[in-house]
């Protein structure tokens, strides 16, 4: 089994490759790694053409979600992005904070920093920046962000308990995160596993969706509400290499499966004397 450091340093590859390809080449692959089924079509990310501040150029298609849109951003508010690819979602949030808010994108793929603060120069986005880091180590202090935001990331991070104890450092007390994220609901059939997780956005690192809420409860968040979901659909012609016809009727009328969520939770306004997962309690 491949330990946390090699799975890191193989996500931080891939999507080196990732930040040079255009949109079309993701929409119709594995996560950006290359081509899995003849049904080309996008199973993971929603249609954000419709949102304001959305900028073409900086959709990898790389999203399963639309975390901005549900994220409750103000004008003035300082907004972190996990994870921030190109800049797309950076860019609509700063569309919704405005001249007077700050936008910060977290990326530890090289590429994909370059390739966000080119997106931003040439429009003259000087409340926008990108800085290098791991998302469970962000080069951030601490209390500074009123919503920090992510797409589809945190199922690649091995250390998940990790991103969500630095996302409540980050965040300032009474503020709030909206994450779209993979998750698991039973087990996936063994013949399955390994190809799903890969054309589903690579989720071989997506755990089940109630030990993720469940390590959100735990780092003391509140008021955790799923704001969406909705399954990722597995081609046919992925299934039937692996399953027989009636294993695929039964995966694909059941309750087994890979779903997409937007998670959204706050850190108190004031924290308790004894926070959950401290041993005190």
């Amino acid at each position: 089994m491949k330990t946390e450091v090699e799975l890191k340093q193989i996500v931080k590859e891939k999507y080196g490759e990732i930040a040079l390809q255009d949109k079309e080449t993701n929409k119709s692959s594995c996560c950006g790694a290359g081509e899995c089924s003849t049904e080309i079509y996008n199973i993971m990310s929603d249609d954000y053409t419709s949102l304001k501040g959305y900028n073409p150029d900086a959709d990898l298609g790389l999203g399963c979600g639309l975390p901005t849109q549900f994220a409750k951003i103000k004008k003035g508010d300082v907004v972190v992005d996990l994870g921030s690819g190109a800049g797309n979602d950076c860019f609509i949030a700063r569309h919704e904070t405005g001249e007077t808010g700050k936008v910060i994108g977290i990326d530890f793929t090289p590429k994909m920093i370059e390739r966000a603060r080119m997106n931003a120069e040439v429009r003259g986005f000087n409340n926008v920046e990108f800085r290098e880091g791991d998302v469970e180590h962000m080069p951030i202090t601490a209390n500074v962000a009123d919503v920090i935001i992510s797409n589809c990331v945190l199922n690649l991070v091995p250390n998940k308990d990790g991103v969500f104890k630095d996302i409540y450092r980050v965040l300032k007390p009474g503020g709030h995160f909206s994450i779209s994220d993979v998750v698991l609901e039973g087990a996936l059939p063994e013949g399955l596993r390994k190809d799903a997780e890969m054309y589903a956005g690579c989720v071989s690192g997506a755990i089940q969706k109630e030990v993720y809420l469940e390590l959100i409860k735990s780092n003391g968040f509140e008021n955790i509400t799923i704001q969406k979901e909705k399954p990722i659909v597995i081609p046919d012609d992925i299934l039937k290499n692996y399953l027989s016809v009636d294993q695929v009727q039964s995966f694909k009328s059941g309750t087994t499966g890979i779903f997409s969520i937007t998670v959204y939770a706050q850190k108190p306004l004031t924290e308790n004397a004894c926070k959950p997962g401290s041993g005190c309690c």
